[in-house]
């Protein structure tokens, strides 16, 4: 059952216009309830789950002009939801902050520019990100649950119930496409793979629309080389199901050609996972080589299967890395951290009632 607050007492609204599971919706979903303990604080969206705090779009015009503090804070990830605050600001007359986070590493268009220009505040989830914006930001690293994404007590038997083989087990979760670099992945996989009987892999993803021929075409080259029960491509498990299957794997891959930020390798290091990334994204500012894993550049499936052979050869060198990773995640990288962050910026403006 959905809980919805009274509009009128809602301090900071968090929209997230899109149906489909993406990113900026699960950033919003792991945030909100944790940031309505203490704020008040509500989503607006066509879908998310029950228990996160959400107004209707009918309440964004019949709500109070004035929040309770005078103001409120609207918080956009997207240049459509930017650009929704702006028509409720100035044609509706609604008293809002407009806030904007930025996971963007690329240059933007005039448009985007002109609504990043509009906004009173905007964080950026890196240094790279915050490089492109051309205003000042304050940079809040992603965090994760770290209570949900924990190392398993016993690797093997999570394995077992899995249905998943015994020997050492490199994982690559995320959608399936050339922009992810799956394929990548499935290339470095084989040549690692054709030398060690006993490793094996998993594809863990949905292939949406366009890409779906993309992932049958790596399905046919996967068995053309005779690897087809062991380089293998699970169905998409549930968000609550995915920290189970993080446990299972010896070593996890983001291979990834582009990246806004990407919480994988988090997920993966907080699960006691080293990891292997590519120098997209935020992956350089997660991923401490030889410590946590190891960075190659984007797209080299030689790097990539050099950088694997060398950790699945070196089971205490692996082991290592999935303890220190696991410190890591849980000294930088708390979700906790990352939702007071981003309330200190709601207090401030929320405080700069003009």
């Amino acid at each position: 059952m959905i809980a919805y607050p009274d509009p009128a007492t809602v301090d900071v609204i968090a929209p997230n216009f899109k149906r489909r599971l993406s990113g900026v919706t699960a950033t919003v979903v792991r945030l909100v309830p944790l940031q309505a303990k203490s704020m008040a604080v509500a989503a607006v969206a066509p879908s998310l789950p029950g228990h996160v705090p959400q107004i209707r779009y009918t309440a964004l015009l019949t709500m109070p002009r004035r929040g309770p503090r005078g103001v409120r804070v609207w918080h956009a990830r997207r240049n459509s939801e930017m650009l929704a605050g702006l028509i409720l600001k100035h044609l509706f007359r609604k008293r809002l902050k407009l806030l904007f986070t930025s996971a963007s590493q690329r240059i933007h268009t005039g448009y985007s520019k002109w609504l990043i220009q509009q906004m009173d505040a905007v964080i950026s989830t890196s240094q790279k990100t915050a490089s492109y914006l051309g205003r000042p930001s304050k940079i809040i690293l992603h965090g994760i649950d770290t209570a949900h994404f924990h190392p398993p007590a016993d690797r093997a038997a999570v394995k077992a119930a899995l249905g998943l083989p015994s020997g050492p087990l490199v994982g690559c979760f995320g959608r399936i496409r050339a922009q992810k670099g799956t394929d990548v992945f499935v290339d470095a996989m084989i040549k690692v793979l054709a030398t060690r009987p006993k490793a094996s892999a998993i594809v863990m993803g949905r292939a949406t629309g366009k890409h779906q021929r993309f992932a049958r075409e790596l399905k046919i080259r996967v068995a053309a080389c005779g690897l087809a029960e062991r380089i293998r491509f699970p169905p998409e498990v549930p968000v609550d199901r995915v920290a189970h299957w993080y446990q299972a794997l010896d070593l996890f891959i983001a291979p990834q050609r582009w990246e806004g930020f990407g919480l994988t390798p988090l997920e993966a290091m907080a699960s006691g996972t080293p990891v292997i990334a590519t120098t997209v994204g935020a992956f350089e500012e997660m991923v401490v080589p030889g410590e946590t894993g190891i960075l190659i550049p984007p797209g080299d499936a030689v790097a990539m299967a050099s950088a694997a052979a060398c950790l699945l050869d070196d089971e205490k060198v692996r082991e290592h890395q999935g303890r220190a990773a696991r410190t890591h995640v849980e000294e930088r990288f708390q979700i906790h951290g990352e939702a007071r962050a981003i309330m200190a910026v709601y207090q401030t403006l929320l405080e700069s009632n003009t």
